[in-house]
């Protein structure tokens, strides 16, 4: 395998050298490859992802292909603007001549993408790459097996490998492709994972972009409309089984409305799940045993208020919730990534502040409130990759929003005219005419301060 990544490297790093990405035609015709694979193989990857982790069509359709779509619809109709430099200002010292900043590719670039979302999360870092004129090697997760086999075979049908390969493999793969020299480096993945690849690519000074996760706060004020933003929590909690990113990972309910808004919820699951989610075609399954012992373990010993039914051998945890919750337990010191919400209570928000800067800065803030002040003293206390106010989730699926985390929770940021961003070099470039010199530049300089003055003067007027 290793000589295989090498000699596929080695001729993706010729391609490019040899100019063979960089045209518009040849980008528009690999995004439009994109486009071909998503619409001729719909059913496939549903299929592929119902397999890894349960989730049906639907949900699929909602997590995976209209966010996947959207992004390469976005680059087709914009990759002209995209591509096309811009012309800045250029001071007098300069003059006559002409400033420019012009996007050009990296290079040969590694994406390597996480389980939760398996096809979205490999294809659209992909896809910015090759639209800012990059090569790509994928490297898909283990964990979301039949996924990560269905992107093999269709990268292997509609791309050639000089432009984009794919990888699978486990940690021994990983590692192989991660001691080869890259241009750029995309992860989108854990903490532990994500210092392993920053160290892997500081050895070659690799520019990266991770994409990680933590604690994302849902924060609620005193409100109203308890049914309409305990539908919005209820769904982002527990899509996916509570497997994404951004997920709402613990609430935060002003004291006077908790009771209510519990209510709500547990209504709310009913709704979305029926009496009995496990029969839900809509609730997903954990991905492994191992994830799955973990939520578990994060659970015990702690009040449950709702759900807290489990079922190993089919990977189920149920919707739960989890009263009298401190910022001290188990629960509340690592990410749950699961269908599990903590209930913390509160009478004023001074009464958070502290905990959560005490903590790596969230990939997600959510705030629930009708009242601007607090709403703006929130935000401005309080730090996060991305922020949605009185919705769950939902500010990632705008291409015209970046999408990263800050601090512990990433470094960098996609989607969109982002994504096309990160991966492509701010190339700064001037030019100027010959004939005409400030005499003054030049020794030899005489009155050394007087004409530098005198200079400075003129650069800066």
């Amino acid at each position: 395998m290793e000589q295989e990544i090498k000699k596929i490297i080695e001729e993706q790093r010729k391609f490019f050298l040899d100019n063979n990405t960089k045209s518009y035609e040849f980008r528009k015709k690999q995004l439009n490859i994109f486009k071909d694979i998503v619409n001729k193989h719909e059913d496939e990857i549903y299929s592929a992802i119902e397999e890894d982790l349960g989730r049906s069509p639907a949900n699929s359709f909602i997590g995976e292909i209209l966010t996947l779509k959207g992004e390469i619809s976005y680059s087709i109709k914009n990759l002209k603007k995209l591509m096309r430099g811009k012309t800045v200002w250029t001071p007098f010292s300069n003059m006559p001549g002409k400033s420019e900043i012009i996007p050009e590719p990296y290079g040969n670039t590694l994406v390597i993408s996480p389980w939760n979302y398996p096809f979205q999360l490999a294809f659209i870092p992909a896809l910015s790459s090759i639209s800012a004129g990059n090569t790509v090697i994928i490297k898909p997760s283990e964990y979301s097996v039949k996924t990560s086999e269905l992107i093999k075979k269709l990268t292997d049908k509609y791309f050639d490998p000089k432009i984009l390969y794919t990888v699978i493999g486990g940690i021994e793969e990983s590692q192989t492709l991660l001691k080869q020299k890259f241009d750029y480096i995309f992860y989108t993945g854990g903490t532990v994972g994500g210092k392993a690849v920053a160290k892997a690519a500081a050895e070659n000074l690799t520019p990266i972009t991770l994409e990680l996760g933590g604690k994302s706060p849902c924060i609620v004020g005193e409100l109203k409309n308890l049914t309409s933003t305990a539908k919005r929590i209820t769904w982002g909690k527990f899509y996916n089984a509570g497997q994404t990113c951004v997920a709402p990972d613990y609430l935060l309910v002003h004291k006077n409305i908790k009771e209510k808004l519990i209510e709500e919820i547990k209504q709310q699951i009913k709704n979305f799940y029926g009496e009995n989610p496990k029969e839900s075609k809509d609730f997903a399954r954990i991905i492994n045993e191992r994830h799955f012992d973990r939520i578990v373990n994060l659970i015990e010993g702690e009040k449950i208020i709702e759900g807290g039914i489990f079922d190993r051998e089919q990977k189920y945890i149920s919707p739960t919730l989890l009263d009298k919750i401190s910022w001290k337990s188990k629960i509340m010191q690592e990410e749950i990534f699961g269908p599990v919400l903590p209930i913390i209570e509160y009478e004023h928000e001074e009464e958070f502040f502290d905990e959560i800067k005490k903590r790596d800065k969230p990939l997600a803030m959510y705030i629930f409130t009708e009242d601007k002040k607090f709403k703006n003293r929130i935000l401005t206390s309080l730090s996060s990759g991305g922020v949605c106010v009185n919705d769950t989730i939902m500010h990632i699926s705008s291409t015209s929003l970046p999408f990263g985390g800050v601090g512990g929770s990433g470094i960098g940021s996609y989607h969109g005219k982002a994504g096309f961003d990160t991966f492509s070099h701010n190339r700064s470039i001037m030019s100027k005419w010959l004939g005409f010199d400030l005499s003054m530049k030049f020794p030899p300089y005489g009155n050394f301060t007087d004409n530098l003055k005198k200079l400075f003067e003129i650069f800066n007027s």
